[in-house]
């Protein structure tokens, strides 16, 4: 009798780390040796490899996608991969390592949950090592996983390897951070990756492959309050269908949480309730609705309500507030500056703010506080936004949907700045 092959889910994972630590390879790795490069993919890597000159496959070039980063060798933008296996589907964002690209790892990072924190065995931790592994866990990653890269160039070391694992851990302690898992492994052979290789004999532990298809999904915003941020409001326009002539479906994406039809709600910012008539997907009824579910939910009143208007469970309020206190990721090349308006963006609503304070800005490398009157890119500081109109929020480390924002420009409507949102943010 053959047993159904269990399906893990998705798994959304992020590699990051210094410069040059083999984030990219370590992708192209896993890619190869797990089957997941398409023959057409492999037949044109393996041609730009011969034309510069290297005898084996350069696998980072799966995941550098950018003319200029094929040209100097370093990865610039943000690339995803999708891929699966027997057990679990998988999305992979290899972040670039140097500093100047910090606000494109913050983007990927929004959505991870897990991060591999890869270092260099010769090199141990550096700077960048610091500071993605800061970011990393404050967005919220709740799985992070220390791989020792480049085992192969200190002749596979365990004394090497313990060694890198202590000092992160120390730096780790300063942090709060308090489960991490270590792995050593050779990207560019192989070892450790998907198959164990016959190197790292003294390591007793799972593979990276491994790890991976075992980690448990994240699953504390099923747990959550719900969370139903209105996008858009439905009345289908249609003379010929009568029973179109009084609908109205409120449709959006659960952020958090669950509802079934028969829920009491209440819609905010009018305060006003009522029960879930019915839920539907593409036309299609359902009994109830969960995380990430994108539905239209029909209600038994009428109550006028609009996009940025927040649908909640009766008794599951969310705050209510004009004053927003949060970490900011500064992400643009002018400062933040205390003078202009900008326009913050939370789920599906948007207000115009002004900053308040910068309570201080912190150092990535020594984890001080520092007082500062401005913010220059990839700055990381606690701040306060004076806002024009309330929004309904929950802190970061209770719901990444509804504790995080971003800030726009109005000018340029560029995204200058991701922030997320504290338990001090005042109620209005």
């Amino acid at each position: 009798m053959t047993h159904p092959i269990e399906d893990h889910g998705l798994l959304r994972l992020l590699t990051c780390g210094s410069v040059d630590d083999g984030k990219s390879t370590l992708i192209g790795r896993l890619l190869f040796d797990s089957k997941a490069i398409l023959a057409d993919t492999l037949s044109a890597i393996t041609k730009t490899s011969q034309r510069r000159g290297m005898q084996d496959v350069d696998l980072s070039l799966l995941t550098d996608g950018l003319q200029a980063e094929r040209e100097q060798g370093i990865t610039i933008d943000v690339a995803y991969r999708y891929f699966t296996t027997g057990t679990r589907k998988f999305i992979i964002a290899d972040a670039p390592g140097h500093e100047q690209y910090t606000r494109n790892m913050v983007t990927a990072a929004s959505t991870a949950n897990l991060a591999i924190i890869l270092v260099d065995a010769r090199k141990g931790v550096l700077t960048q090592t610091r500071r993605h592994s800061y970011l990393a866990h404050l967005v919220g990653i709740p799985h992070l996983l220390v791989a020792v890269n480049k085992m192969d160039l200190v002749e596979f070391s365990q004394a090497r390897f313990e060694e890198i694992k202590q000092a992160y851990l120390d730096f780790a302690e300063q942090l709060g951070i308090r489960e991490v898992q270590f792995i050593p492994l050779s990207a560019l052979n192989g070892d450790m990756v998907v198959d164990r290789g016959e190197n790292l004999s003294w390591y007793q532990g799972q593979t990276l492959m491994e790890i991976l298809e075992t980690t448990p999904s994240a699953q504390r915003r099923h747990a959550a309050a719900f969370r139903f941020p209105v996008q858009y409001v439905c009345r289908p326009q249609d003379a010929s269908n009568p029973a179109l002539h009084d609908y109205r479906g409120f449709m959006g994406r659960v952020e958090s949480g669950s509802i079934a039809v028969g829920d009491s709600v209440t819609v905010l910012p009018s305060g006003l309730s009522s029960t879930v008539k019915a839920i539907e997907l593409g036309g299609e009824p359902l009994a109830d609705a969960a995380t990430e579910q994108s539905v239209t939910l029909l209600l038994a009143d009428e109550i006028d309500i609009s996009r940025g208007d927040m649908i909640v469970k009766t008794g599951e309020l969310p705050t209510q507030t004009k004053q927003l206190q949060a970490t900011v990721c500064w992400l643009a090349e002018s400062p933040l500056d205390q003078a202009r308006t900008y326009l913050i963006r939370h789920t599906t609503r948007d207000t115009k703010a002004k900053l308040a304070e910068i309570a201080y800005r912190v150092d990535v490398n020594s984890l001080e506080k520092q007082a500062v009157s401005q913010l220059a890119m990839n700055d990381i500081a606690n701040v306060t936004f004076k806002l024009a109109q309330p929004l309904f929020t929950d802190p970061y480390v209770d719901n990444r949907g509804t504790g995080a924002f971003i800030v726009i420009d109005e000018s340029s409507n560029n995204t200058v700045g991701a922030g997320m949102i504290g338990r001090e943010s005042v109620c209005f």
